[in-house]
């Protein structure tokens, strides 16, 4: 990389085969020798508008920025044109975009929120700086090469308590340094939470994100809740300092969101143990009593095999088998028979979950259509110029703006009712959130590959986040109850509450 200063008339004289030169963003580079590497071959730098000139349009129609960023790249690049500088930068690490609707209103610049304070911004920052550092960089290559999120990743989480704080406000934070001290364990509330899911679901890699210790978020809390001193003193610190991870084990091939459907069996032995017989990981199982809740941890006759899925095998999704296991009945959860309502305790903080990071991820392809739009050209215009378009986009803002308002209303209800009331009155209005949110979500998936066209459907190049995304949306629309069953349950929590007097 040269920083020499240059004309645009010294550039223009470098056209020709073996010698050709262009500018892009008012950095000069020499390309006479990547040409014949180029995918698209020799003849695209040969266009009357390309050699020797200002391609600065040309390129932000085929490629992303963070090409020029790349170390192959940069050493093109031969100098600067004299008297001026570069106005184009891709992502800033820790720094907001500017593009609108890119992000939460409550971050945009000149907008106000009753919910969020100045120290919800200030933690918001140090996230984002985080992400963006330490976490954004391996999911990239995790995402790709499929192996689980790295070790240094987890254990820098793990120092700023980052595990202990997505199980949400409670008691588990109690004497721990919350990010280093940017919030106290007793101010720390659902809005941080939302912001911890929300920052890391922006990185767009959906594999990555549910291998990340996705699972202690369900897993664990019912250990929390339900599980005995000893037992929570044995399994919390180790899963909170990232060293042993934990997941949900609750849906087989005769039951998903029909948890009561599950044959998953357990026998109480003499010798006081659980045998599983039939179907570190919290299990839901069927016993003499009913639906009970174990811990198994992994030992002989527990196997795991991986699952393929429409996402990356990052995200560590397993097929669970139990040839009799021998569980001491001390690590029951709750009581035995009342399984269900553990499993149902945790629901709405999981869909809850769901709702944050499926809001965060549309939102992040509405910025990547807007860009989209304003830098590639169709018919002679830019693409925003088609009225089709912009009514695609405006439907896509409506939706992701809608959602955001809901799922902040219903975490300031969650911050203002206990647990129990939680249970009572938002499990209905959380089921309707993540319906609307992951059928929302769908929608936007596939304008955004209408906009990208046939860039939308590949894996690389400009429209590989909208093609990942809409290859793995569907996870959020299953994953925690699937959208009819949750938008019936909120439909019958509502038919319950009606007034008897009430009448047409």
């Amino acid at each position: 990389m040269s920083s020499q200063q240059l004309t645009r008339e010294e550039v223009a004289k470098h056209n020709k085969e073996g010698d050709l030169w262009i500018i892009v963003d008012s950095k000069v580079y020499d390309v006479s020798k990547f040409t014949s590497l180029h995918p698209g071959g020799l003849s695209v730098f040969h266009e009357e508008d390309i050699a020797g000139q200002d391609a600065t349009e040309a390129f932000y129609g085929l490629h992303k920025h963070e090409i020029l960023e790349k170390p192959q790249y940069k050493r093109l690049q031969v100098g600067i044109i004299q008297g001026e500088m570069p106005v184009i930068h891709g992502r800033i690490v820790g720094e907001l975009s500017k593009v609108p609707y890119a992000e939460p209103t409550w971050l945009s610049q000149g907008y106000h929120s009753p919910y969020y304070t100045e120290k919800h911004r200030q933690f918001q920052k140090a996230v984002r700086k985080f992400v963006d550092e330490v976490v954004l960089p391996d999911a990239i290559v995790r995402e790709q090469d499929g192996k689980p999120p790295s070790k240094s990743v987890i254990e820098a989480m793990s120092q700023l308590n980052f595990h202990a704080m997505r199980m949400g406000p409670g008691k588990h934070l109690k004497g721990r340094v919350l990010l280093n001290g940017l919030v106290k364990p007793e101010e720390f509330d659902y809005f941080h939470e939302l912001i911890i899911t929300q920052e890391f679901a922006r990185i767009g890699c959906r594999g990555y994100g549910d291998g990340l210790m996705a699972g202690t978020v369900i897993g664990l809390p019912p250990v929390l809740n339900f599980g005995s001193e000893a037992l929570k003193a044995k399994v919390v610190p180790e899963v909170l300092s990232g060293q042993r991870p934990i997941c949900l084990a609750i849906t087989e091939a005769f039951a998903g969101s029909d948890v009561a459907g599950l044959r998953t069996t357990a026998k109480k032995t003499e010798d006081g143990k659980f045998w599983i017989v039939n179907g570190t990981f919290t299990v839901c199982c069927r016993t003499d009593d009913g639906i009970t809740v174990i811990l198994v941890e992994r030992g002989e006759g527990l196997e795991t095999k991986p699952i393929k899925t429409s996402y990356s095998p990052t995200a560590g999704t397993a097929y669970i088998t139990f040839e009799n296991v021998k569980v001491p009945v001390t690590n029951t959860l709750g009581p035995e028979g009342g399984g269900i309502y553990v499993i149902l305790s945790n629901f709405n903080h999981e869909r809850w979950v769901m709702s944050c990071s499926a809001a965060r991820a549309q939102r992040s392809i509405v910025e990547e259509c807007l860009q989209w739009v304003s830098q590639r050209k169709a018919f002679g215009k830019p693409l925003h110029s088609q009225a089709v378009i912009r009514s695609k986009i405006a439907a896509m803002i409506a939706r992701v703006e809608s959602v955001q308002s809901w799922l902040e209303n219903v975490t300031y209800q969650m911050n203002n009712m206990t647990y129990k009331e939680q249970a009572s009155k938002l499990a209905g209005a959380i089921g309707l959130l993540k319906m609307y949110t992951t059928r929302t979500a769908q929608l936007t998936a596939a304008d955004a590959v209408q906009i990208f066209g046939g860039r939308g459907i590949t894996q690389t190049g400009m429209g590989s986040h909208i093609e990942h995304y809409h290859r793995t949306v569907n996870f959020d629309s299953i994953l925690g109850g699937a959208e009819d069953v949750l938008g019936d349950l909120g439909v019958r929590q509502a038919i319950r509450n009606m007034p008897k007097t009430a009448k047409l």
